[in-house]
């Protein structure tokens, strides 16, 4: 399917591709609308945490473009896109949306869930950085084998097994509270219309949530090729390509629906899904698409200079901030997030 769209849309003139963008644009706001109302009504449903919502059932709906590019990447011989795609996911994904999300409203923090899952975001994190090191290939440069690949489908199958755990041992704990409608970054939800969604059939709830998750895939499917071809025309190498701007439109999901929760007061239900996307790019995207790769993803030399030195940094950043006293992350860290997006996104384009 990724084939036929790349080869309609390379016949398409540039003003026709920037066209479709805005298109996209549209329809991922309008599906991210719906994804947000159905989690949070799921999660008064079910009593579970809004962030560890976010954290599962979200992040792995929004994390679906990043598995299916770089997973197609790889069994098409691009490893670069595949390693580079993850990678720039999770520096855009904790840069640029938690940075903006965190300047347009409110980002509460739950002390819990955080050091939960948190923990396992840094590590994660860690983990990539130290199997792309050359000392685990015999070449002189990184190789992510499709032993490590499967290791990496395990962890994430015993992350969601631990998730739904805790899910079960928080859900006593959850209150669910409404917006603060007084605060004007937050669009005003009636208690009228949360109880509806309360009474609303789970089945229901549940194929609209699908319904959400399929619109946002399916316009990103449109989006990132569009930006690819562009950014190709005008002669940006693959690697660069794959850690900057797809990586951006993979990320699209996560960057609208973390918007669109932070605007309707649901900031932990962005947390929760930028936490658990980060977890899945390296788990679920690096190990599906290293997997199915015989001779494994091949980890270029400039990855050691910029892309990995930025990942550690940037979730070891929001790792601290998440930890502070403030109990959210405020508008001056979103700023300090955000701005190491922006030096990495330079940083990418003044040393090509």
């Amino acid at each position: 399917m990724e084939v036929l769209i790349h080869n309609f849309l390379v016949s398409f003139p540039t003003w026709g591709l920037i066209l479709l963008v805005a298109i996209s644009l549209y329809t991922l706001s309008k599906g991210a609308d719906i994804l947000v109302d159905e989690a949070v009504s799921l999660s008064i449903h079910w009593g579970v945490p809004k962030m560890i919502i976010g954290a599962t059932i979200v992040s792995l709906g929004t994390t679906l473009p990043e598995a299916s590019v770089s997973v197609i990447a790889a069994f098409n011989g691009n490893p670069d896109l595949a390693l580079g795609n993850a990678i720039g996911s999770i520096i855009a994904d904790t840069g640029l949306i938690l940075g903006l999300a965190a300047l347009i409203g409110k980002l509460p923090v739950d002390r819990i869930i955080v050091e939960r899952q948190g923990k396992i975001q840094v590590w994660s994190g860690l983990l990539l950085a130290i199997v792309c090191l050359p000392f685990f290939s015999k070449g002189s440069t990184g190789n992510i084998s499709q032993v490590i690949g499967w290791l990496f489908i395990g962890l994430l199958i015993a992350y969601i097994y631990v998730s739904i755990k805790w899910s079960k041992s928080s859900s006593s704990n959850e209150i669910v509270s409404t917006p603060n409608t007084s605060d004007p970054t937050v669009e005003s939800t009636s208690s009228e219309s949360v109880l509806i969604e309360e009474k609303s059939p789970i089945i229901l709830q549940i194929l609209k949530l699908i319904a959400g998750i399929v619109i946002v895939i399916c316009s990103s499917k449109i989006l990132i090729p569009s930006v690819e071809i562009t950014a190709i025309r005008v002669g940006i190498p693959q690697s660069i390509i794959a850690a900057t701007l797809i990586a951006f439109g993979t990320s699209l999901p996560e960057l609208v629906t973390a918007i669109t929760a932070v605007r309707k007061g649901h900031g932990e239900l962005a947390i929760g899904n930028i936490v658990g996307a980060d977890i899945l790019n390296v788990l679920f995207v690096v190990g599906g698409a290293a997997a199915v790769t015989k001779g494994g993803l091949q980890v270029p030399l400039n990855f050691y200079k910029l892309q990995i030195p930025t990942m550690v940094i940037i979730l070891t950043t929001f790792r601290l901030f998440a930890r502070g006293q403030n109990e959210e992350i405020t508008k001056k860290e979103g700023f300090v997030l955000f701005s190491i997006y922006i030096i990495y996104i330079v940083l990418n384009y003044t040393w090509i």
